[in-house]
């Protein structure tokens, strides 16, 4: 086990013990009163709608008002405005005949945001074979190659675009640290960063800069820096629901604050509609013993997503609805085998060989882990489902070798994987 899991494990049992606070209800109470007001947003796809309108030639137009989609797509989560600035792309790539690359990257990126990954590597590619801007396309091409698990590919792109004064370098290597699990690493890398976007001075790239440090400080155990900087971000954009999810989840799983947790996701679902939102509200229920309130928040996850706009963006969720609450691992491992086409990642494989696990086919199960999963990646719920697995086939010296492992990252699974990960 790497020194900075003993170390979080350490924190993280000394901090339980003397029930440290960190959180003051002042410092986000603004934040969680106040109605938000999207007006400036919908009257910037008003505007371009109308230019369209107007000059229905003018296919620069169409990827303003892509753009004024897409922003409220991330302010409110709904995908139709997703799928309307992809179809506003669209056509403004196949009036172009795909020859503008800043057009195509931009129709990529909305794909992304849809996990169509293989689609956008198909127009980065075209994009790279016109030739300019080549820069930012072979920055998206490793974004692209890390999603699909194309890990060799990635990494010689990461080597294309070095530059330790670059905003979008150094953010690109801490996710390279963070995958070959070195998350000192990468926490180093997104502290450069920031520094970067602060010396910058743009809002956008701070706001980015200050969610994601937030993670990685939850990641490596330092709960305070990663509230302060939620806080952070929500003073530069007091609507930025991932900020308040992220301090939700320090209440609920840090603090044991489920009531207060819980006030700050009810806030948020008034406004941003993002269907995982439903799920972890679920897992608080479960863990304060509200079986109504869990349940209805399991059906309305699951009205949510038959909405087919959404693709496989929530395969992975629906994954783990289907084999720990709904009970039907078969129809889990058809969407498992899915996202391994769709991206064969290690934790796509993960997914299918927990389903296989759930379904009673252990031996499945281990075949997967031993050739796709194990020593390819560090992420905490892979951990635990690999222990499981290994439990299941009398490998008890390899769980043990995990469990303090998991014990160190009780914070990101939560307060329900507690007795699950004492019991392995």
């Amino acid at each position: 086990m790497k020194l900075y899991k003993i170390l979080s494990l350490i924190l993280f049992f000394s901090l339980i013990n003397c029930n440290s606070s960190i959180t003051n209800n002042e410092d986000y109470s603004t934040y969680i009163q106040t109605k938000p007001n999207f007006d400036q947003s919908f009257a910037s796809v008003d505007f371009w709608t109308n230019k369209l309108n107007k000059n229905p030639n003018q296919y620069p137009y169409l990827v303003k008002r892509a753009s004024a989609y897409t922003k409220l797509f991330n302010q409110k989560g709904e995908i139709s405005y997703l799928i309307k600035a992809e179809k506003d792309l669209a056509n403004a790539n196949i009036v172009t005949k795909e020859k503008n690359v800043g057009y195509l990257r931009s129709l990529a990126s909305n794909y992304i945001s849809q996990h169509r990954f293989k689609e956008a590597l198909d127009l980065l590619n075209k994009a790279k074979s016109i030739g300019d801007e080549l820069l930012s396309t072979r920055k998206m091409l490793f974004d692209t190659h890390m999603e699909l698990g194309n890990y060799i590919e990635a990494e010689a792109y990461l080597k294309d675009i070095k530059n330790p004064s670059d905003f979008d370098y150094r953010i690109r290597l801490a996710k390279w640290e963070d995958h070959q699990g070195n998350l000192e690493g990468a926490v180093v890398q997104m502290e450069e960063a920031m520094k970067i976007a602060e010396s910058s001075n743009l809002k956008s790239l701070k706001q980015w800069s200050y969610t994601n440090i937030a993670d990685f400080y939850g990641h490596a155990g330092k709960i305070e820096k990663s509230y302060n900087y939620y806080l952070k971000a929500l003073e530069l954009d007091p609507n930025d629901a991932y900020a308040k999810k992220g301090i939700a989840w320090i209440l609920y799983s840090y603090e044991n604050k489920p009531d207060e947790a819980l006030a700050i996701l009810n806030h948020v679902s008034d406004y941003y509609s993002a269907p995982d939102y439903n799920l972890l509200v679920a897992d608080i229920a479960s863990y304060t013993g509200d079986m109504e309130t869990k349940n209805r928040k399991l059906t309305d996850y699951q009205n949510a997503v038959r909405n087919n706009a959404y693709g496989a963006m929530y395969n992975k969720y629906n994954v783990l609805v289907y084999t720990e609450e709904l009970l039907l691992p078969e129809l889990a491992v058809e969407i498992a085998k899915e996202e391994v086409q769709n991206r064969p990642t290690p934790e796509s494989y993960d997914l299918l060989a927990w389903s296989y696990f759930q379904m009673g086919n252990q031996q499945k199960a281990k075949q997967i882990i031993d050739a796709y999963v194990i020593g390819k990646t560090s992420e905490p719920d892979v951990l635990y489902h690999i222990a499981e697995i290994q439990k299941a086939n009398g490998e008890l010296e390899s769980v043990k070798s995990i469990k303090p492992e998991l014990l160190a990252s009780l914070y990101e699974l939560g307060p329900t994987m507690k007795q699950k990960i004492r019991n392995l």
